[in-house]
């Protein structure tokens, strides 16, 4: 049991991290209809640029303002902080605290994300939480879900539900989770981190929310916790198929109508999204 304990550093999200890289300004002038929050390390620039030019680019849906940040950590290797520096000077579109940058510290970099739209951008009409190696239909994901029949501007969540998941206790499993981590039975329903929308108001919520709670690293069960605790009940969304947590396989009609497809390359963030654009009205 003992050489376990090295974990009891990981971090609580009451202790409050430091942004090294802010956008304080992104919503100064403006209340945006959409803030795309993206997972990402730094190794993983090839994805943000692919995302940069195809679903997150600002004029995707003319009209709708979207702001778009990809959330880091730092790197263990204290790898080049500066080149992620030039970078952010470059496109404004990072924000980064100084936590480690790693796989158990996901929640802590959502968490980032949800903390930095209340406190910077909390006029937002939506926010969605994805990463970067999902492509998202922002277009369909504004004109069919969020833009026709409003949902509610106020405790409104949504994704792939994930509904009576108890925690894994297999040590070879991606998602396993010690008893020691999370003593209970059974989750509360949530939806997966691969891409959720929420509205605006909900950022604080959870925020506050994560005070109260006993952090555990796996940040989609953590966020329905959170969501659990203030109430709000995950509303399914309208079809099964938007939200994908597997590789859809391509094809323009099929990308069409689906918001979400999960493992994706950098180059076929680009085919995808430009085949998209220019077949769609064939469909």
């Amino acid at each position: 049991e003992n050489e376990k304990s090295g974990n009891k550093a990981t971090p609580t999200p009451t202790q409050s991290f430091t942004f090294i890289i802010n956008e304080e300004e992104k919503c100064k002038d403006k209340t945006p209809f959409l803030v795309l929050l993206i997972s990402t390390t730094a190794a993983e620039l090839l994805h943000r640029n692919a995302i940069r030019k195809t679903w997150a680019n600002k004029g995707v849906v003319p009209g709708i303002d979207i702001v778009r940040l990809f959330m880091l950590g730092i790197e263990t290797k204290g790898a080049n902080e500066d080149v992620l520096l030039r970078e952010s000077e470059q496109y404004h579109d990072i924000i980064q605290q100084d936590f480690l940058d790693t796989y158990n510290n996901l929640t802590l970099k959502t968490l980032m994300g949800m903390r930095w739209v209340a406190s910077y951008c909390s006029g937002t009409r939506f926010a969605m939480k994805t990463d970067s190696d999902v492509f998202v239909n922002t277009i369909y994901l504004i004109e069919k879900l969020l833009r026709p029949v409003p949902p509610p501007t106020q405790n409104y969540f949504t994704g792939h539900l994930m509904k009576g998941h108890s925690p894994i206790r297999n040590k070879d499993s991606k998602w396993f989770i010690s008893e020691e981590e999370f003593p209970g039975y059974g989750y509360h329903p949530f939806c997966s981190g691969t891409g959720y929308v929420f509205s605006g108001d909900l950022a604080a919520k959870i925020v506050n929310a994560s005070l109260m709670i006993k952090y555990i690293h796996l940040e989609d069960v953590y966020v329905g916790f959170c969501l659990n605790a203030k109430g709000v009940k995950i509303v399914p969304p309208p079809r099964h198929s938007l939200f994908n947590i597997h590789k859809v396989p391509f094809s323009p009609c099929v990308y069409n109508k689906i918001i979400t497809s999960h493992h994706i390359q950098p180059h076929e963030h680009i085919l995808y999204w430009e085949t998209l654009q220019e077949k769609k009205h064939t469909c």
